[in-house]
């Protein structure tokens, strides 16, 4: 039996809808075991158990926030499409891209490919997407869930309902590094209320209640663990300049154009300016000065455009 592209594509959409509720579920769930059944109460009694329980509520509630903003932030930013009436200039009579000029950003040792850049340098050759019937800018791939070409897309992910992209890829690692941090501090805020289940120590509490805390544990003790090898990876392809896609097309590439170096590569996606690299927003001046986080334009390593040359 031939699989149906178009109701797997549709499956995937729905199963994002429903993604978001099993987050928003989740969260409420923990703020439930965390905040209502253990730590507020511990609070209000006073003594030695308020003294742990104030800052450790001060930091779930900062964390949480941090938390959420990224993540809406990724489910409602549109990853990056091609904008309308796009086109690579090409020269007619010799067939090849336009010149590459200096951009702002690119300073010295680098070589910016403009938003009008006829070719990949990765790949060589105009790219051209049959069923957007569209010319596809460098770094630009086809999402068959959401249905057109995203900018420099990484994948599709169903837990925020979108794809990750040019604008919104950074915001996603910061829902991943909250998300690591949040569920962190709820295992090990709870891990006594867990060991206790093995021991002889009384538990107070309905078993709702009890059950609660023991799921709540569990739950973000396995998202901590995931999260944290999915956001090592993805740090490794910050470094890198590099998507999960063109992790695979890399393959097939000896050098990668697009790495300029840790540094830039890291600028490329957070921006320059440090006091927006752990919030789900970009200065005016980066997006000024730097064009790739707008998705078209990419500076390249010009001693490996100057070899493609020959």
């Amino acid at each position: 039996m031939a699989w149906n592209a178009f109701k797997l594509c549709t499956a995937l959409r729905a199963l994002g809808y429903i993604m978001v509720l099993i987050v928003v579920g989740i969260v409420g769930l923990t703020y439930y075991a965390v905040v209502l059944l253990n730590y507020l109460p511990a609070l209000l009694r006073g003594g030695v158990d308020a003294l742990i329980a104030f800052p450790l509520l001060i930091l779930f509630h900062f964390l949480l926030v941090m938390l959420l903003w990224s993540y809406f932030y990724v489910v409602l930013t549109d990853p990056g499409g091609i904008p309308p009436n796009w086109r690579p200039e090409i020269d007619e009579e010799g067939g090849q891209g336009a010149p590459l000029v200096e951009s702002e950003y690119s300073g010295a040792g680098l070589v910016s490919n403009q938003s009008v850049m006829a070719f990949d340098p990765a790949n060589q050759k105009v790219r051209f997407c049959r069923k957007c019937n569209h010319y596809k800018p460098p770094r630009c791939h086809h999402c068959s869930v959401c249905g057109r070409c995203i900018l420099k897309m990484d994948h599709h992910c169903v837990w925020v309902v979108n794809c990750i992209g040019a604008l919104n890829y950074k915001y996603f690692l910061l829902f991943l590094f909250y998300t690591f941090l949040e569920t962190t501090l709820v295992a090990l805020s709870l891990l006594r209320y867990f060991m206790a289940f093995f021991t002889d120590e009384e538990i107070s509490g309905t078993l709702g209640t009890v059950a609660a805390s023991f799921i709540t544990f569990v739950l973000n003790l396995a998202f901590a663990l995931s999260v944290l090898g999915f956001m090592l990876m993805h740090l490794s392809l910050v470094a890198s300049n590099t998507t999960t896609i063109e992790a695979y097309e890399k393959k097939n590439t000896p050098k990668w154009h697009y790495d300029l170096g840790r540094k830039k590569n890291f600028e490329q996606v957070f921006g320059m300016d440090k006091w927006y690299w752990f919030i789900p927003a970009y200065s005016e001046e980066d997006l000024r000065r730097i064009p790739a986080l707008q998705g078209i334009d990419y500076p390249t390593r010009p001693e490996l455009h100057a070899l493609q040359q020959l």
